[in-house]
């Protein structure tokens, strides 16, 4: 396991988290979640949980249509 000072919050892929960070206000906008910008500590864990748990749901399944579309060796 990596050091405990880092932290698992990094994109792999530095150059997707501006994507990523609109795509979380996009779902939390889509599931009637109240994210905003800045300071978000008078949401509920249940609330920030269903935003990146929706996230996952979604990509998943873009991942699967994408997959869907391809053919395997």
């Amino acid at each position: 396991m990596s050091n405990s000072s880092s932290s698992s919050n990094r994109a792999t892929v530095p150059e997707a988290r501006e994507a990523l960070n609109k795509f979380k206000y996009e779902v939390a906008n889509e599931i009637g979640v109240p994210l905003k910008q800045g300071y978000n500590g008078d949401l509920t864990s249940a609330q920030n949980g269903y935003v990146g748990g929706y996230m996952v749901k979604k990509m998943i399944e873009a991942q699967e249509r994408s997959m869907a579309g391809k053919t395997t060796m």
